[in-house]
């Protein structure tokens, strides 16, 4: 294993360095070499991608400067280096899933969120790393902050790419975990929208929980990233999608705020509990209501209800990837990782009829949460147990990440705490198609702290 580099990674928003475009005093070329730049120093170190396409970034990083001085840039994040979880389709690289059963594999298109990039003038740069499916299986990206450590995942790559200032922002993906808790282990931006807020055509994780995430190095990147997709793709087929002003949302101040421990309390560590409880001090010490399982009979009612997020969402995607499991498992059982293979198991004898009762669980507790929007205008926990844990065996525990997943409603992980010389994000989760209001609390946790 590498030896752990002391060397902090640090973030590169864009939208703060667009800024001086129109005047020329820096322009999308230059920014982009800067990311390459970056790309050759952590790569080595971090393996944040499976592949890139660095001819063609530099061609869209062309135009876009010629758009930006003649004063027609296609959007403001016209320019941007991005990233690309690879179960995401691109028309230009392979879409390998973090498996070798799709080594090499061409759609011969780009998904919904790709297309909507390049028309709003993005620069991708390449396909970041995701764990065997985007399941939990990793596939050796480094954390950036000490690479003796994982950066959780699915959407590893995306994560550390966006933490080493390679990329401004990158897709990446959650059924889980699998965005806020990446975010929180490599201390970026972490967007899970609601479900179906982004379009998820072309993108291969799509049981009934799963969402297009945004990994941002700030909170406006990771904003207008997501809007400009659905400005050009919309949600999901059928579904309105993302609702939200054309530029992130201003920082709201909540009134009151739920205090959630979930069933990661158990398991996270001293250290993570304590900036928290800090945390909430602070808040109390504004003058925002804080209620809790204590003082409140409908968030006691959610957090115990909310211990089942984790067995019930595992029975739902089991049921719903059943069949894609077997196909791979009857094409190449011998390529596929221990976790996946017992997956199939698992999961092999649910019923239709189970399937269906557990649907209407999951319904049953998203009114338990929705109710409590009468009086709290959002829930705040951790976004991970603790921060990034040393090892590349696992991704991490997952335990936090997983309410809003079963909820299906927007989360976002912050990164304010650290633990331990590493990062950790307090999780802000809002409320079925709120994600606006969502960020506006988030921008005023980031000011506040």
């Amino acid at each position: 294993m590498l030896a752990p580099d002391q060397t902090k990674p640090i973030k590169r928003p864009y939208l703060a360095a667009a800024k001086n475009f129109a005047s020329g005093k820096e322009t999308p070329r230059e920014f982009l070499e800067k990311s390459l730049a970056l790309l050759d120093q952590w790569e080595p170190r971090i393996g944040a991608f499976v592949c890139t396409n660095v001819p063609a970034a530099r061609a869209a990083a062309d135009n876009a400067t010629a758009r930006w001085r003649a004063g027609k840039p296609l959007s403001a994040i016209d320019g941007m280096p991005v990233g690309i979880k690879d179960i995401i389709e691109t028309v230009d690289m392979p879409t390998e899933m973090g498996s070798p059963l799709f080594s090499g594999w061409r759609s011969g298109k780009d998904a919904a969120s790709v297309r909507a990039l390049r028309d709003a003038g993005a620069v991708i740069i390449g396909k970041t790393v995701t764990t065997e499916f985007a399941a939990s299986e990793p596939r050796g990206t480094r954390n950036p902050w000490n690479v003796a450590h994982t950066p959780g995942g699915s959407s590893s790559g995306s994560a550390a790419s966006v933490a080493a200032g390679i990329v401004s922002a990158a897709l990446g993906t959650q059924v889980i975990s699998s965005t806020v808790r990446p975010a929180s282990y490599c201390g970026c931006v972490g967007f899970k929208p609601t479900v179906n807020a982004l379009n998820r055509q072309g993108s291969h994780d799509y049981q009934s929980q799963s969402c297009t995430g945004i990994l941002g190095a700030s909170l406006e990147d990771t904003w207008q990233v997501a809007y400009e997709i659905v400005a050009r793709v919309g949600g999901d087929a059928g579904t309105p999608g993302l609702h939200g002003p054309h530029e992130a949302p201003l920082p709201v101040k909540p009134q009151s705020l739920a205090v959630l421990e979930t069933a990661g309390w158990d398991v996270a560590a001293a250290g993570a509990k304590e900036r928290l409880q800090d945390c909430v001090v602070r808040l109390k010490s504004a003058g925002v209501d804080i209620q809790t399982r204590h003082n409140n009979e409908n968030v006691a009612a959610l957090e115990t209800e909310l211990l089942q997020a984790t067995e019930l969402s595992h029975r739902c995607n089991g049921w719903e990837t059943r069949w894609f499991l077997r196909s791979m498992r009857d094409r190449d059982a011998g390529k596929l990782s221990r976790n996946i293979l017992e997956r199939a198991e698992k999961y092999e004898t649910m019923t239709l009829a189970e399937h269906r009762a557990d649907l209407k669980e999951r319904a049953r507790i998203r009114a338990v949460h929705a109710a409590l929007a009468a009086g709290c205008d959002a829930c705040i926990t951790l976004a991970a147990p603790g921060p990034a844990p040393e090892g590349l065996g696992s991704t991490g525990n997952p335990e936090f990440g997983v309410p809003s997943s079963l909820l299906g409603v927007p989360s976002l992980s912050l990164p304010l705490f650290e633990v331990d010389a590493l990062p950790l994000g307090l999780q802000v989760i809002g409320y079925f198609d709120r994600d606006a209001d969502a960020f506006a609390i988030a921008s005023w946790l980031m000011q506040a702290h």
